[in-house]
C-alpha cells in the first residue's frame, strides 16, 4: 500500500509538496501521525526514520509558476503524480489524503481524512511537511527579506507586512491575494 499526502497548499508563498510512500509493514514508532499535529521537532526526527523503514518512498513538487498556471487544485494532483513516478515500486493499492484519486496505473482511492488513520498517509504527510520546510528555510537564504525560514510562506501578520515592504518575491503565487 502506498500513502499520498500533500503539503503547502495554502501558503502565499513556495512550491505545493507531496510524499508517497510505502511503508515496509508495521511503523516502529509511535509518534506518527499527521503532519499537522505532530510538533515540529518530532517530524523532524520521524522523518529520517520514515526513509529508513519504507519499502520506498519520492517527493514530489509543483512550483509556483505552475500553481499559478494551473491553479493550486491541479498542481496539488500533479505534485501527488510527480511523488508516485518517483517510486521505484509499483504498489498494489495506492491511498490519497483527500478527496480526489489519481490516475497513477494503479488501483488509487481518495480517503477523507485519510492522514489521520492511515499510517502510509501520514507517513506521507510528514515527508511532504518536511521536505518543503527544508526547502523554504533553505531559500530564506538566498533572500532573507521575508522571513520564509519562520513562517514557510504561511500568511502571517509579519510575512503580510514584510510582502507590502518588499512585494513579491520570485517564490510568491501571484494567483493567491497577496496582501
Amino acid at each position: 500500500v502506498c500513502g499520498i499526502d500533500e503539503a503547502g497548499r495554502g501558503p502565499l508563498a513556495g512550491p505545493v509538496t507531496a510524499a508517497a510512500v510505502i511503508l515496509g509493514g508495521r511503523f516502529p514508532d509511535e509518534r506518527l501521525d499527521d503532519s499537522k499535529v505532530v510538533h515540529p521537532q518530532t517530524r523532524e526526527e520521524l522523518a529520517p526514520l520514515i526513509r529508513e523503514h519504507s519499502r520506498a518512498w519520492a517527493v514530489g513538487w509543483a512550483w509556483p509558476e505552475e500553481i499559478d498556471r494551473i491553479n493550486i487544485h491541479h498542481a496539488t494532483l500533479l505534485a501527488m503524480v510527480r511523488a508516485f513516478r518517483g517510486l521505484d515500486v509499483t504498489p498494489g493499492l495506492v491511498l490519497v489524503d483527500g478527496r480526489f484519486a489519481l490516475a497513477v496505473g494503479a488501483p488509487c482511492r481518495a480517503e477523507i481524512d485519510g492522514d489521520a488513520r492511515i499510517p502510509e498517509i501520514m507517513a506521507a504527510s510528514i515527508l511532504a511537511k518536511t521536505a518543503r520546510d527544508r526547502w523554504m528555510v533553505r531559500y530564506a537564504r538566498i533572500d532573507d527579506r521575508y522571513g520564509f525560514e519562520s513562517h514557510f510562506g504561511y500568511a502571517t501578520r509579519s510575512h503580510r507586512e514584510r510582502l507590502r515592504l518588499h512585494g513579491p518575491s520570485p517564490i510568491h503565487r501571484r494567483s493567491f491575494k497577496l496582501c
